[in-house]
């Protein structure tokens, strides 16, 4: 995960991220600790988010409005959560300059679980809030050991293999998404020896997958344990999976598999269009991204199949602090914006995928197909993987780790030749000197 582009991008990217928005404010107009009302008497209700997280672009606070006509919506954005978050962990500690919702990146809601939760609204106790509508494994990320709900999810980011029909013909692999998709079920292994069929009559200047970092990070999201343990310990560097999943990841460098590419990078970018790569692992999110970067060319050229296991990458969450003025209706708004009607309006006018599982017999998601990929089946395919994704631990410095394991580690046995050892040495070095700062 790349640390700067990644919290703006893809630290959003549950929202669907793909573009920038409001210029940054340190305190929400309106907000609920400078009156939280207007001069009519209605209700003003702030929502602060980071980036384009969507609910505003989809019309969902429009919607509300119209149902509720004594409360008034008013949304304040900073661009990049590394600029949104530090703000929000300091608003909660002093109880001001804070929005009546806040929305908060899957990689920080584990520090706000942990070290928050009691500036922070029970979300589990508001009325049309239900645990059973959405995934386990996400409303768990949000729920302390007491038994707190402080966040309500909004989005998930479950993966599948986009690839390009055209360079599998040419390496006569079979291109029908069904068939591809059981060239590597159920093991990664598999994925990298389909790397191996496809070297060997690749077209020339087409690596089979767009990164190294890429591949380690869809492997890490697919695990039941990867950073921490249940009891919130960090075991990265004993936990068997972690380094098997750099060690297959480095193999698709070592063997020649990889363009050597580094994800949001202009090159990347470039890379969607002139079949540099046949194969990125890419979350519901990207598929837009993807579509943008590939342009008309890519139209029908691109397709998606299920990855070799459910891997989550991405996902925001709802909070609603306990110093603001209308807690009551603060809490009322963020469980119909998280409610699984609301979650599939989204992913129709986002992409957002969600997080309620209620949501995918709705004929918006479960009959949800994307015309640039050749109509694939979307709703289908991401909710099938979003039902398998194991339940993982997520600690306050998962971020961390990520960044340096894949931008120090993978990224020196990716374009620098190092060995997996080298990387794996490098990252873990970067890795305690970031932890013990």
């Amino acid at each position: 995960m790349r640390k700067a582009v990644i919290l703006a991008v893809a630290a959003v990217l549950g929202a669907g991220l793909l573009a920038g928005c409001a210029e940054d404010s340190d305190t929400p107009a309106g907000s609920s600790s400078q009156g939280g009302g207007d001069d009519k008497g209605k209700i003003t209700l702030t929502v602060g988010v980071f980036g384009a997280f969507g609910l505003k672009e989809a019309g969902l606070y429009d919607e509300y409005m119209k149902l509720n006509k004594n409360v008034v919506i008013q949304q304040t954005s900073i661009e990049r959560n590394e600029n949104y978050y530090p703000q929000l962990l300091t608003h909660l500690g002093t109880g001001s300059g804070l929005a009546d919702i806040q929305a908060v990146e899957v990689n920080n809601i584990a520090e706000i679980t942990a070290t928050q939760a009691d500036k922070l609204v029970d979300l589990g106790k508001t009325d049309g809030a239900s645990k059973d509508a959405f995934l386990p494994w996400k409303w768990a990320q949000a729920t302390n050991k007491d038994g707190k709900t402080v966040g309500l999810g909004t989005d998930i980011g479950p993966q599948g293999i986009c690839y390009r029909k055209d360079l599998f013909a040419k390496a006569g692999l079979p291109t029908d998404r069904e068939a591809v998709g059981k060239l590597w079920a159920g093991d990664w292994n598999k994925y990298l020896e389909t790397g191996k069929q496809f070297k060997a009559k690749a077209p020339k200047g087409s690596a089979f997958v767009d990164s190294a970092a890429g591949v380690m990070n869809a492997i890490n999201g697919s695990s039941a344990e990867r950073f921490y343990d249940a009891n919130g310990q960090i075991i990265y560097k004993t936990n068997p999976t972690v380094k098997q999943a750099f060690d297959t990841a480095a193999a698709f460098a070592t063997e020649g598999l990889s363009g050597k590419l580094q994800q949001f990078t202009p090159a990347w970018d470039q890379g969607f269009s002139n079949g540099t790569f046949a194969t990125v692992s890419c979350p519901a999110w990207m598929l837009g991204y993807i579509q943008d970067k590939a342009g008309d060319a890519g139209k029908d050229k691109w397709d998606v199949a299920q990855a070799p296991k459910p891997s989550n990458w991405g996902g925001s969450f709802l909070i609603v602090p306990e110093a603001g003025r209308n807690k009551a209706e603060a809490a009322k708004l963020a469980a119909w914006l998280t409610a699984p009607e609301q979650q599939a309006k989204l992913f129709e006018k986002r992409g957002s995928f969600p997080s309620a599982s209620a949501a995918y017999a709705l004929p918006s998601v479960s009959g949800a197909k994307h015309p640039y990929f050749a109509n694939a089946p979307i709703g289908q395919i991401f909710s099938q993987a979003a039902q398998g994704i194991p339940v993982a631990p997520v600690g306050p410095k998962d971020l961390v780790i990520a960044q340096n394991l894949g931008d120090i580690g993978m990224l020196q046995v990716d374009q620098k030749g190092k060995s997996a050892k080298e990387g794996w040495d490098a990252a873990v070095k970067a890795i305690d000197n970031a932890l013990d700062q």
